[in-house]
């Protein structure tokens, strides 16, 4: 089958290499059939490779992303793009390809692949189970990784998420180099740690087509590729499937980038943060007994429980840590998002405490855990809220808007996605995150919902003066604009019940997913334990 590849790769090299100039190759022709254009090198790549097909009887069927699904009768089916980095092909860059991948089922049964960069005629080849390799020569992923010298390639465009900023800006060094499968195979041949893929728009998002050849060649280096919730990423053989992904030298990687965690054996240690709720009898004990079991770590004390120790502390804001222990409650964990980005571990010292990893009486373990690297870390997604394009700020658990003056009820408009929801007299609305779920929206009535579900907004009503008014769950694509149309009242923006904004009558707040996120560490975390144990047990 190989043989067969490689003779398809000289059939479209040779009709590539007929287009007269580079303005020709990026004239549009049609649309294909996963609905963006076709240009000129597009079909001829594809034409080049069905006429081969068809003129010596390859049994084949065949899914290409411009002609879509060929069946010609046969159990395998070759996996084609055409050309991967059509836009640099027309503008003259060297670093476009035709990809080729034979499956008997979907991405993760592909047995054989082949690329080549038509513009420098390099290649790539692998067969299950047999290795991958570069112009006949053996690659490998890298072995190890440094968290301070890890080098990505990052798809950076018009449509990229833009939590893939925030990796930019903590890794090494970034490149992108518009050409999916030769950015994978530069991982495949240790040249770098991942390649990240995420883009906002699932309609741009990743398909078979374009990535099944160099997963197959990456595997047989010794990698993976995952979702981006760490499953590994598997696609049927059609152009409706799409996914973002992260394709990598090892799992390790892959926490480091998507999670944050720094497995044992990073190269630096960890410097940790150490705030508390203050007002906590006995607060000053408990911390003393948190910095001991740190034994030799590097710390940081916040300024406000420096005070209580007796020794020299800096503001949280100003911290620069990898994790921020935090002693208190849920109040307290809320207060510390506010103030850093880093990862955060929460030790119950206050009532509740859901959202917090360790209990009290089991400092020593969870201490030693997180300096093994024993722990989990969640990605919580979080609400921008911003009024006339300035923001407002950013909330881990909820927005409100709520009437300023005690049982005095309001008139609020409510829009999703520009588009009238309804108008109604309440004392307030109240946007929450997952996060927040089990929190003021619980209390509302709303429904609770499982962290795994990381898309989605719950929007309340508070004390609606409308029998027919209940809670929405919203996908967190939405834009939520909240209007009170009342205007000689008044009413106050509350962000996590952790700052208060006066909101004019008449104002529009608009809520929508921020860029930010917050990260926090779990240790044995059981949900349904936690809700039955901390919600139903104690409240």
């Amino acid at each position: 089958m190989m043989d067969t590849l490689v003779a398809i790769a000289d059939a479209v090299q040779n009709a590539v290499n007929l287009i007269p100039s580079i303005e020709e190759r990026g004239a549009v022709l049609c649309m294909g059939a996963d609905g963006t254009p076709t240009s000129e090198i597009d079909k001829v790549a594809e034409n080049a490779v069905l006429m081969y097909i068809n003129s010596n009887n390859v049994p084949l069927n065949v899914l290409s992303e411009e002609i879509g699904f060929v069946d010609n009768g046969a159990m395998d089916t070759l996996i084609l793009d055409p050309i991967d980095g059509s836009r640099n092909a027309e503008l003259g860059v060297p670093y476009y390809t035709i990809s080729l991948a034979v499956t008997t089922g979907t991405m993760n049964d592909v047995h054989t692949a082949y690329l080549r960069n038509l513009a420098t005629g390099d290649e790539y080849r692998a067969e299950k189970y047999k290795g991958a390799f570069y112009n006949g020569e053996r690659i490998r992923v890298k072995e190890g990784y440094d968290p301070e010298n890890i080098i990505m390639m990052i798809y950076i465009g018009a449509h990229s998420n833009p939590t893939s900023y925030d990796v930019v800006k903590r890794v090494r060094a970034t490149r992108s180099f518009g050409c999916t499968s030769l950015e994978m195979c530069l991982v495949a041949q240790g040249m770098a740690d991942g390649f990240l893929v995420n883009i906002e728009n699932y309609t741009h998002s990743i398909r078979v087509v374009d990535i099944a050849a160099s997963a197959l060649i990456l595997r047989e280096a010794g990698g993976e590729i995952y979702d981006l919730d760490g499953n590994i990423l598997d696609l049927p053989v059609n152009l409706e499937m799409r996914s973002n992904f992260l394709a990598t030298s090892s799992k390790r990687v892959f926490d480091y980038i998507m999670r944050g965690e720094c497995s044992h054996d990073c190269v630096r240690k960890q410097t940790y943060g150490v705030y508390a709720n203050c007002n906590i009898e006995g607060v000053a004990d408990i911390a003393r007994h948190v910095i001991s079991c740190l034994e030799d770590d590097r710390y940081i004390v916040d300024s406000e429980l420096a005070k209580l120790l007796g020794v020299e502390g800096q503001p949280l804001s100003e911290m620069k840590v990898d994790t921020v222990i935090v002693l208190g409650g849920d109040g307290t964990l809320l207060r510390a998002t506010h103030n850093t980005s880093s990862k955060i571990i929460g030790i119950n010292v206050g009532s509740v405490g859901f959202l917090t990893a360790v209990e009290r009486d089991r400092i020593d373990e969870g201490i030693e855990r997180l300096r093994r690297g024993e722990y989990t870390v969640d990605r919580r997604g979080m609400i921008r809220v911003t009024c006339n394009g300035k923001v407002l700020g950013d909330a881990i658990n909820e927005a409100m808007i709520h009437t300023d003056s005690v049982a005095k009820i309001r008139s609020f408009r409510v829009y999703i996605d520009d588009s009238l929801l309804t108008e109604v007299k309440a004392d307030g609305y109240l946007m929450s995150t997952v996060t927040g779920s089990t929190s003021y929206s619980m209390s509302l009535g709303a429904p609770i919902m499982d962290p795994r579900v990381d898309n989605a907004w719950i929007l309340t009503p508070m004390a609606a003066f409308r029998y027919s008014s209940r809670p929405l769950i919203l996908p967190t694509t939405s834009k939520v604009t909240i209007e009170p149309t009342m205007l000689e009242k008044d009413c106050l923006l509350i962000i996590d019940g952790q700052s208060e904004i006066p909101i004019p009558g008449g104002t529009k707040i608009e809520l929508t997913l921020s860029p930010k996120y917050t990260r926090l560490i779990s240790m044995d975390f059981d949900f349904y334990d936690r809700v039955r144990n901390k919600l139903s047990g104690t409240i």
